[in-house]
């Protein structure tokens, strides 16, 4: 199943966001069986203020488990963390 999890960074958190980022990746390069799509969200200026990924898991709570142990979440980057059910429409599988 598809789940949407979007993540918005902390305001002024733009330092700890590239600190943390190498360990991020590879922690995405470990999990891409698992995700559809994933970047992050920007400001008008191209700056990152968050992140969107969908990812496919057998539940809810894998996912959950899945977004708290992305290394951006265990560094406190977040404000706010959604995850919901998401369909796939376009492209066409």
């Amino acid at each position: 199943m598809h789940f949407a999890i979007t993540c918005t960074d902390k305001p002024g958190h733009l330092d700890l966001r590239l600190a943390t980022r190498p360990r991020h990746l590879e922690y995405l390069d470990g999990q891409v069986d698992h995700i559809v799509v994933a970047g992050p969200l920007l400001d008008a200026e191209g700056k990152p203020t968050g992140s969107l990924l969908v990812v496919d898991f057998p539940d809810e709570a894998d996912a959950q488990a899945f977004a708290a142990a992305d290394p951006y979440a265990e560094a406190g980057l977040f404000a706010s963390v959604t995850i919901q059910p998401f369909r796939v429409v376009y492209p066409k599988a």
